[in-house]
């Protein structure tokens, strides 16, 4: 999975956001280690102090595990990962709901849009 960053926001952020994805999908599955915290800077291109700063905040969710000797591995509780997962999901959802209601879309309308694009995705 590529580094998909973006000059908009605070990189640190994004660095968050995309390892949680990783997380989610799989790319890091539970009980993984993670590269050091220089590889994983380089391989994203930025500065090591910031992907620590990302870890760091990983780390405090409970996504991430810091062992003294050894380095980082990811969280082998399934249910946290489950439960940081569906608030993405909640936190992502809310913002489109929003900005569809600003727009002045109804309900019905937003959940037909919806279905259609599950419906073409499906093709």
């Amino acid at each position: 999975m590529p580094w998909d960053l973006k000059s908009d926001r605070p990189i640190y952020t994004q660095l968050v956001e995309q390892i949680e994805l990783m997380i989610f999908s799989g790319v890091y599955p539970l009980g993984s280690k993670l590269p050091s915290v220089r590889d994983m800077a380089q391989e994203a291109a930025v500065n090591p102090n910031t992907m620590q700063r990302a870890l760091v905040k990983l780390e405090e969710d409970g996504l991430i595990i810091t062992h003294r000797t050894s380095g980082r591995t990811i969280t082998e509780d399934a249910r946290m990962i489950e439960m940081a997962k569906t608030k993405l999901a909640r936190q992502q959802i809310s913002e489109f709901l929003a900005k569809m209601q600003l727009m002045g879309f109804e309900q019905k309308e937003i959940l037909t849009i919806i279905d259609n694009m599950v419906k073409e995705m499906k093709k």
